[in-house]
């Protein structure tokens, strides 16, 4: 077995201390073997950090070195601690805390606040931007929506580098950040803010590390305490740590070495957080005894795909590049990545969705796609044109999959069958595991086709990743009874370790960290855009270039790259590619080269039969619109709308029969704006209704006939399917 084999979803716990190191490559190896005084890891993409230090920890507990209890590993989002905890518990060290930093610190100060302050702890904020917005206008400032958000992101970037309100401008001014707002305006609601949260005994998530930290500071009782507790650290994406991070680390530390860290300089992607790679790349200097394995086997991507990755790195700049890894691909050879120019974004989208299609029919699964962009309101239109093509989506950020109301539910049917045992009717005709799931999610609405409706779909998908997952555990546990997988399931509840839910999915580049698929679209990628119009210096530019980087190397096997010449149909096309791939893409130039670039050309990516039209006016006021779901209704969202409800009731009945017969979501038919688009414009010819954004060639050609028979207030005879 070698690093890059995908492991089972059910693995058997190693037999012995040495049987975890099985399958590890010589620097895995090192690393997991590396159990005393301080060991830096410097883990490119895809080399099997978590799988490393992972059987670190577990090595270390199996072998005696280390005792479960005496282990706090941290990390940065709830997915990833919960897939160490889930790899730990299968490497049979399932007593090791693996945590958010956050987390980690709540557990802290909520023990020990009694005990260090007396009294209730304060409440705490789940989301703190409704606080923002009652400061913002007892200061009587004005914030739109977007400016809310951004300001409230800006107190979260202060309270973790650990600037108080009134440092705050001049905190702005040496960092060169751009502030959304007037720095004294922010100051001036971040004093406010802080305000109302005294007077109202509230306190947040940053909140929650200062205290903690405030608190070690003052009582080493209760520091000490805590590292009897703790002997040994674990920190996984070091190059994401902030200042208060760091500093709670050193407390819980003391005097101690007994530290892992494992990062990759060139994946800093967070800085705007506060975030900063200066403690990992530092670290060699503050431990110059420290132990430091560099991990540049790449078991994700193929040599294509790396060679790319590399390629951007090498034109990289500042102390981040510096220290960047040279990956090495240890996988057969695939397909080049695929570089695609488009007139303009709604004819990119359309390419996207076309390409995915085929993907699909050839057997790239749904959930094995993602499309990744710089910004999350480039969403939509990629939304829209995945829907056009009948492709189910899923975008990043959703709820997690064990706190989904049809999964808990399920969750307390399979319990109760399981109880019952064979007193239970609905498992009279079940014969094996599987079946028996499928009879009992069958009263939570689990069908053998999913249904229509993309509420109705999300639903079913959940209940459907429990039907997969119960035929991959009966695969690797043939006598496995439902008690057993009900403990299964329970388990990866707590640890956070869901099933695969099948759909494309869209994300932004920064979410995406951490994740890998079979094939990636990056989307959008103009000057502008990537970079990003507001990284102005050069160290903002060269965090766009690592943003990029994360992109690419989440890619296992195809790759395709675009960008669009203008923004809206018929617009000028004005645009540019993004500067990081000058030296890599077809025909163009590396930075300081003579003559022209790689061979070949770039496939110029037609919009199908899209024909090239002027700018989309607003049919009210005749302004021009760039929105793509203003351009949908052809108008501005402000605007009056004449839309006729009745009709379109009407059409959103046709629609879910339409979707039923198809098995297919309701989007997949149409979407809702372009349903509103219909019944605003009533459409009496062929024409008109091909002039509506969201109804292509093909959907004419299908439901045309239809949804005209509809508009001039007829009833549809036959099912307007194609013949």
């Amino acid at each position: 077995m070698t690093a890059a084999t995908h492991s089972s979803l059910f693995p058997q716990v190693p037999e012995s201390a040495d049987a975890v190191l099985d399958g590890l490559d010589p620097e895995q190896r090192e690393v997991a073997t590396a159990l005393h005084g301080p060991v830096c890891v410097l883990a490119g993409a895809g080399t099997g950090k978590t799988r490393a230090i992972t059987h670190r920890i577990a090595y270390g507990v199996r072998a005696g070195i280390l005792q479960p209890a005496s282990v706090l590993a941290v990390t940065f989002t709830n997915r990833a601690a919960g897939e160490m905890r889930g790899r730990l518990r299968q490497l049979g060290a399932g007593g090791v805390q693996a945590r958010t930093f956050h987390s980690a610190a709540l557990r802290q100060l909520q023990f020990f606040w009694p005990k260090a302050v007396g009294g209730d702890m304060p409440r705490l904020l789940e989301r703190k931007i409704q606080l923002v917005a009652e400061a913002s206008a007892r200061c009587r400032i004005r914030l739109d929506r977007n400016e809310l958000r951004d300001v409230t992101s800006e107190i979260e970037w202060a309270k973790v580098t650990q600037t108080v309100p009134a440092d705050y401008p001049a905190a702005v001014a040496k960092s060169h950040r751009d502030a959304p707002r007037d720095p004294a305006e922010i100051s001036q609601i971040y004093g406010m803010y802080e305000q109302l949260k005294r007077d109202r005994s509230a306190i947040d998530f940053e909140d929650v590390l200062l205290l903690t930290v405030g608190i070690l500071q003052d009582r080493h009782d209760i520091a000490d305490q805590i590292r009897r507790q703790y002997q040994h650290f674990v920190v996984d994406e070091y190059q994401d740590v902030s200042p208060l991070q760091q500093r709670m680390l050193d407390l819980w530390l003391g005097d101690r070495d007994s530290l892992c860290v494992v990062g990759d300089a060139s994946q800093t992607i967070y800085s705007f957080t506060g975030a900063t790679p200066d403690h990992l790349l530092n670290f060699r200097t503050r431990h110059p005894s420290a132990t430091v394995v560099k991990l540049v086997r790449d078991y994700r991507s193929t040599p294509q795909v790396v060679h790319l990755a590399n390629g951007l790195l090498s034109q990289a700049h500042g102390r981040a590049a510096e220290h960047r890894l040279e990956l090495i691909s240890q996988r057969s050879a695939g397909p080049d990545p695929a570089y695609t120019e488009y007139a303009d974004e709604p004819a990119e989208a359309e390419g996207t969705a076309r390409r995915i299609r085929d993907l699909i029919a050839a057997g790239v699964p749904a959930g094995e796609i993602a499309v990744l962009y710089r910004i999350n309101a480039q969403s939509e239109v990629y939304e829209q044109a995945l829907a056009d093509a009948g492709v189910p989506y899923q975008l990043r950020g959703a709820e997690r999959f064990f706190e989904r109301q049809e999964v808990r539910e399920a969750g307390v049917a399979l319990r109760g069958a399981a109880r019952a045992g064979g007193n239970d009717s609905l498992l009279d005709d079940a014969g094996d595991l599987p079946s028996q799931v499928r009879a009992v999610l069958s009263t939570k609405g689990w069908t053998t086709e999913p249904p229509a409706g993309s509420g109705a779909r999300d639903r079913w998908e959940s209940l459907a990743a429990l039907v997969r997952l119960a035929e991959d555990y009966v695969r690797v546990k043939p006598d496995a009874s439902l008690g057993d997988l009900v403990a299964e399931l329970d388990e990866r509840a707590a640890a956070q370790h869901a099933p695969t839910v099948q759909g494309v999915t869209l994300a932004s580049l920064h979410s995406a960290k951490g994740l890998e698929w079979d094939a990636v679209f990056l989307v959008g990628l103009t000057e502008g855009m990537m970079p990003i119009t507001y990284a102005k210096t050069d160290e903002q530019v060269e965090e766009e270039r690592r943003l990029l980087y994360v992109g690419v190397t989440r890619a296992r096997l195809h790759l395709c790259l675009s960008w669009a010449l203008s923004r809206s149909p018929g617009g000028r096309a004005s645009r540019r590619p993004t500067r990081f791939l000058n030296g890599m893409r077809p025909g163009s130039v590396a930075p300081g080269a003579r003559g022209a670039g790689g061979g070949g050309g770039i496939e110029r990516g037609s919009g199908g039969r899209r024909k090239r039209r002027g700018p989309v006016l607003c049919r009210v006021c005749g302004k021009t619109l760039t929105d793509a779901g203003e351009m949908k209704l052809m108008r501005c969202e402000d605007c009056p709308s004449d839309m006729d409800e009745a009709l379109y009731e009407r059409l959103r009945d046709w629609r879910a029969d339409q979707a039923k017969e198809l098995g297919q979501p309701a989007y997949c038919v149409f979407t809702d704006k372009t349903l509103m688009a219909i019944a605003e414009a009533v459409p009496g010819s062929e024409g008109e209704l091909a002039r509506i954004s969201g109804v292509g060639g093909r959907k004419l050609e299908r439901f045309g006939a239809d949804v005209l028979t509809i508009c001039a207030g007829q009833e549809v005879v036959g099912d307007g399917e194609e013949d």
